[in-house]
């Protein structure tokens, strides 16, 4: 299979972070982030319009590492399934199945060849922005 284009960048990183409410306020007060959706209290996405945080809360940081994992967005969501089938037949490690989200996203994890996680995701609201130019 041939590789499906490429992707409309890496534009999301996901953290897990001990100090949750300290960090939300650092990236939205300080540096010009807003909340784009807050699914439960341990857990807050935002953006800047281009780019996309999650920020993930944790009590300790032990066995994990601060980064959660890194996204490269798709700006077509019929397009996330064929870089999964375009990335298995290459080989790559797979860590999970395409899927839906809670909040009309669609994306799947697999992993780098130095173990770091790796999610292909399509989020509506930002490609929308991309697909739709200002006037």
């Amino acid at each position: 299979m041939e590789r499906p284009g490429i992707t409309n960048g890496l534009r999301h990183i996901a953290l897990f972070v001990e100090n949750f409410v300290e960090c939300e306020h650092f990236y939205v007060a300080l540096m010009g982030m807003e909340v784009e959706w807050r699914p439960d209290e341990d857990n807050v996405y935002l953006t800047n319009g281009n780019d996309n945080l999650a920020l993930h809360k944790v009590e300790k940081l032990d066995g994990f590492g601060r980064l959660d994992h890194i996204g490269f967005f798709i700006n077509q969501k019929e397009k996330v399934d064929d870089w999964f089938q375009f990335l298995f037949e290459e080989g790559v490690e797979m860590l999970t199945e395409p899927r839906d989200h809670r909040d009309g996203a669609r994306s799947f994890y697999c992993s780098d060849p130095s173990g770091t996680k790796v999610q292909l995701i399509y989020h509506e609201p930002i490609a929308r922005k991309e697909i739709t130019p200002s006037r």
